[in-house]
């Protein structure tokens, strides 16, 4: 059985996450989601157990997914779930660069290959940090992000009429 890890922060899962998950499912026995605490990121939106809980509601229609929350190196993680593969999902050319730098680390520290799963253009704009600014002003994400995390967010930010509201700063 082939088992591969797909690690991130996930803060929140959106529906490009979901697409490399389902597109990953398809070529692999099990992937194992991981959630992790990104300590290069400020303080997450949600915490790592709300996380975990909004990626398997998400991923429940997925055969051969399973979700841990962790906080420790990448390799390591794929070490105890036994993944021969890390997979990373990538948006844009500037994406790769940093993805690479980090496979490459994670191959020198541990022998695992990654496995670059790009985005469709239809996915391709999706970030986290944009949709959590874009919640936090009161515009619509639920095109964007799986059912589960929809309304986890609208409970963490109620829209109240703020719509119209754009990302960037003023």
């Amino acid at each position: 059985m082939t088992t591969v890890l797909f690690p991130g922060s996930f803060d929140p899962f959106h529906n490009g996450h979901l697409e490399v998950v389902e597109r990953t499912a398809r070529l692999f026995d099990e992937v194992v989601v991981a959630v992790l605490r990104n300590p290069q990121k400020a303080e997450p939106l949600f915490s790592t157990e709300e996380r975990t809980e909004m990626v398997e509601e998400s991923l429940a229609h997925v055969h051969g997914v399973r979700t841990v929350g962790v906080a420790t190196l990448v390799v390591d993680v794929a070490r105890d779930v036994g993944a021969s593969a890390i997979v990373k999902g990538l948006r844009a050319v500037s994406d790769f660069e940093n993805e690479l730098q980090m496979a490459q680390m994670n191959r020198q520290l541990s022998g695992v290959e990654t496995v670059f799963v790009p985005s469709t253009s239809h996915h391709a704009f999706i970030a986290s940090r944009l949709l959590k600014e874009v919640a936090r002003f009161g515009g619509d994400v639920t095109a964007f992000v799986p059912k589960a995390v929809a309304s986890r967010l609208e409970d963490r930010f109620p829209r109240s009429g703020a719509a119209g509201a754009s990302v960037g700063r003023p």
